[in-house]
């Protein structure tokens, strides 16, 4: 979805067959996160915390992925807010963060609408790249992933399935 370049973002949404508690978890626990998100994280669920996403453990610290990240707000079991940071190949804006909100909607005991939104992008350069990474990322793998979590177990990291 993009309105114009100041107020565009990132959008999208999937229902996954568990129920919100389930989904809930999965997003604020480290167990969760593991399970579909990244390999590796350091998380802690209050306002300040980390909410840091490991992708490449073997990488130097401060190019691992989801670096410096912090929740922003949280309403169990309904919604989750962080910020974010390009990724290391970005490295123009990679210091700045924008801002990711997940919120949770339970169509039935064990069926859960996901709904995701990124902001706060800037303009032109890297900025445009990073929208691009994020459209591919959030919409083509992390929402699938989630999805495919609750369907077959966690990810296996060795050999995370392809979409």
């Amino acid at each position: 979805m993009e309105n114009n370049n100041s107020g565009r973002a990132v959008v999208g949404e999937v229902v996954v067959n568990a129920g919100i508690d389930e989904v809930w978890k999965a997003w604020t626990t480290p167990e969760g996160t593991t399970s579909f998100l990244a390999p590796a994280c350091n998380l802690r669920l209050e306002i300040g915390g980390p909410y840091e996403m490991f992708f490449d453990q073997e990488a130097a610290p401060g190019l691992r992925g989801g670096e410096g990240l912090l929740v922003l707000a949280f309403q169990p079991p309904v919604m989750l807010s962080v910020t974010w940071n390009a990724p290391p190949e970005l490295p123009d804006v990679r210091g700045q963060h924008t801002h990711v909100v997940i919120r949770l909607e339970a169509l039935s005991p064990d069926q859960t609408r996901v709904w995701l939104a990124h902001d706060g992008w800037g303009t032109g350069g890297q900025w445009e790249d990073a929208f691009a990474y994020f459209q591919r990322a959030w919409l083509k793998v992390v929402l699938p992933r989630l999805a495919y979590r609750f369907e077959h177990g966690p990810i296996d990291w060795d050999h995370p399935p392809k979409f």
